[in-house]
């Protein structure tokens, strides 16, 4: 890899890293690497880098890169032009900021015709330097000997000239960085409605920010993209201003050098450069840095929830009831199998109009015997309460009766009508597949969600403001990082799942998949090697990341690697037994001295991983779900009252707070100064996705059909 060595230096100052840990680390993303395989099976060459490290590295070379990549296309421009110095080459070569690199190649920029070029074409160039040095007493007697071809007279000459000053002072380095000082200083952003639009119903969702001015740094993202997001539908005017008086003062300091009739010529091109050229210029660069500090703040709130909400408890391999809640159209009932096979689907109405309860009732009941139903999963959407009510009378008292549970089913509508859906069932309803999906998110929320948009899932912020493809980029990351973290069952997972595995991708989890069907059950790791186009390289990447639970050799079912299954053979032969007693045993794992096992490539850090995977094979990462109950009587906004304690779960979390189900249909919100009795910075430092929470009501705007929620002073 080219400028390795610049950016492990550039990338070790940056996030304060050892170099040889970022040098390796780079070497390893090059040789094709993933950040899951990095940080769990390279322990050694990244010095213990965690997987926020790595991936923070990653995307810094990306820049890097994009960097570098720019700095050919200004190069090549600057030679081309015939401007290209020692001096400026270097400085182009050092340079790898992306704001200083582009001020560098400002006034060599192709552009359009400017006032500047015009004048320059006038061949006013030699009077503009003229009056920009100041020496000259009288300027306009100056100017005569410019008046010639298409300049006019002499008020046009200086005219010309002053243009090219405004430019050269816009373009100049030391002025953009002047100029950007202040607005990093004092910059504010102001908002104002546009007043045609004030009295529409589209505006009255951004009526807090119809007057609206705060500093530009105290800005928070939810509400800089709030605002863009008004701008954005032609409800909002956005402007972005320092103190006007203290730049252009800042800069005459620079250029004008007293009170001559030059530097009153000056003066008024400095001012006219600012206004025209200089400002909204910078002004455009501090918009969009703000808006992708925003996006970077929303896009790591949205990763952080998905990062909990597809690492929520499974139920696991249970025989599942999913059940769609509905009214009119009754409620669609899924019967599925312990791997979320579907064995019988139908509908029942036992709510108004139909009111079919008695008939529901039974059928109900039949369908838990027939297919000996361990769990029923109710989507949290329309007539979700009324189900559960329904559903946990139906099983009261019945022996071994199953556990009730409410999921979310945000992109379950989503995914019923997608590609995968119609794949997996092609001779059902989306009503089916629907509840099909509610009922596996039960079962295993991170197989069932990866095959849903993040998007779609109901946890972001402002998700269709931000940069897309950040957005995706960073939440591809996240599922790939959970799914690896948790590890997959080589004989059950879908296509879908299989495709975010270390290593694999589409098309080898499609080949898997057939594989699997052709051949059947897979019997080691090993025999992933025989699977079309998955040669060493994605071997060794995915192979730690698949399990097999009924595999002959125990490890197969492991977070152990299979390059280091000959050290723990060789511990389980010197203490003479199999390496199936060595699991089972835990006094033989205590009585092995590790260090005993450190080779040139294998160190502490990886026997280490190796024994805590020996005391737990396979273990799941996960907590273990919980059922939750909603308030008996509190079932729609009406019932409210404010001074309420209720139960509740948290259905999302953003920058400003959480918002959290208490069953009436409408999340409520807790500020994020209502979440604790001492200062919180972060929300996720006080709740998690899908805790369950008791909170107050503190107030009920049922016009704006918005619920404040506090957590404050209140006692588990």
């Amino acid at each position: 890899m080219e400028n390795i060595k610049i950016f492990t230096k550039l990338i070790s100052t940056e996030l304060h890293l050892q170099e040889h840990a970022v040098e390796n680390t780079l070497k390893l993303l090059d040789e094709g690497c993933t950040i899951p395989f990095i940080s769990r099976y390279r322990k050694e060459r990244t010095g213990g880098l965690d997987e926020v490290q790595i991936t923070a590295i990653s995307n810094r070379l990306e820049q890097l890169q994009e960097i570098a990549k720019r700095k050919e296309t200004v190069v090549k421009t600057i030679t081309e032009q015939g401007k290209m110095t020692p001096e400026l080459q270097k400085r182009i070569e050092d340079c790898w900021e992306s704001t200083t690199l582009e001020d560098i190649y400002l006034p060599y920029r192709p552009k359009r015709r400017t006032r500047a070029s015009i004048a320059r074409e006038q061949g006013l160039e030699p009077l503009a330097q003229l009056i920009l040095l100041q020496r000259e007493r009288d300027p306009e007697q100056a100017a005569l000997s410019f008046v010639v071809g298409d300049v006019a007279d002499v008020a046009s000459a200086i005219k010309g000239a002053q243009d090219i000053i405004a430019e050269q002072v816009s373009e100049d380095e030391r002025s953009r960085q002047l100029v950007r000082g202040c607005f990093r200083r004092q910059a504010v952003i102001t908002s104002k409605v546009v007043k045609a639009k004030a009295d529409s119903d589209e505006a009255a969702k951004f009526r807090d920010y119809f007057d609206w001015q705060e500093p530009l740094k105290r800005c928070s993202s939810h509400r800089l993209l709030a605002m863009r997001r008004g701008e954005a539908e032609g409800i909002l005017r956005i402007s972005i201003s320092p103190d006007d008086e203290e730049c252009v003062e800042r800069l005459k300091r620079h250029y004008v050098y007293g009170h001559t009739p030059c530097g009153r010529l000056v003066s008024e091109a400095v001012d006219d450069g600012y206004k025209r050229l200089l400002k909204p210029s910078i002004e455009t660069e501090f918009s969009n840095l703000s808006k992708e500090q925003a996006d970077d703040q929303a896009i790591s709130v949205f990763a952080e929830n998905l990062r909990q909400l597809l690492l929520s408890a499974p139920l696991g391999q249970k025989r599942v009831m999913g059940v769609d809640p509905g009214f009119r159209t009754g409620c669609k009932i899924v019967c599925l199998d312990a791997m979320g096979n579907l064995l019988h689907h139908e509908a029942i109405f036992p709510h108004p109009p139909v009111n079919h309860r008695m008939q529901a009732t039974v059928h109900l009941q039949q369908m838990i015997e027939q297919y000996h139903i361990e769990a029923i999963a109710i989507g949290n959407g329309t007539a979700s309460r009324e189900t559960r009510a329904f559903v946990e009378e139906t099983v009261k008292g019945q022996e071994h009766s199953p556990q009730v549970f409410v999921v979310s089913e945000d992109g379950a509508s989503v995914y019923s009508a997608s590609k995968v859906a119609r794949e997996e069932f092609p001779d059902e309803d989306v009503t089916v597949r629907g509840a099909v999906s509610i009922g596996r998110r039960l079962m295993d929320p991170l197989a069932e969600l990866v095959k849903i948009d993040p998007k779609s899932i109901g946890v972001g912020q402002y998700q269709h403001d931000v940069d897309q493809s950040k957005l995706k980029h960073s939440l591809d990351q996240t599922v790939e990082s959970c799914v690896n973290s948790v590890g997959v069952n080589l004989n059950t997972a879908s296509q879908h799942l299989l495709q975010y595995v270390s290593g694999l991708g589409p098309t080898l989890a499609k080949n898997i998949v057939d594989y699997r069907r052709e051949n059947g059950a897979f019997a080691s790791r090993s025999q992933l090697k025989k699977v079309p186009r998955l040669g060493p390289s994605a071997y060794q990447q995915c192979a730690g990341f698949l399990r097999i639970p009924e595999a002959r050799n125990p490890l197969d079912n492991s977070a152990v690697h299979p390059e280091s299954y000959p050290i723990v053979e060789q511990m389980a032969k010197d203490s003479g037994c199999t390496v199936t007693d060595l699991i089972n045993s835990q006094e033989r794992r205590h009585s092995i001295d590790v260090k005993r096992y450190v080779t040139d490539t294998v160190g502490l850090p990886t026997l280490t991983d190796i024994m805590k995977e020996l005391e737990k094979p396979g273990r799941d990462p996960r907590e273990q779900i919980e059922a939750f109950e909603f308030a008996k009587g509190v079932e729609t906004v009406d019932d409210l009252t404010e001074g309420m304690e209720l139960p509740g779960i948290v259905t999302n979390i953003t920058a400003f707070g959480a918002f959290v189900d208490i069953g009436v249909h409408q999340d409520g919100l807790v500020h994020i100064s209502q979440l604790a009795d001492k200062y919180v910075k972060d929300p996720n430092q006080v709740v998690k996705l899908h805790q369950h929470v008791r909170v107050r009501v503190i107030e009920i705007d049922r016009r704006r059909n918005r619920i404040s929620l506090s957590m404050r002073g209140i006692r588990e």
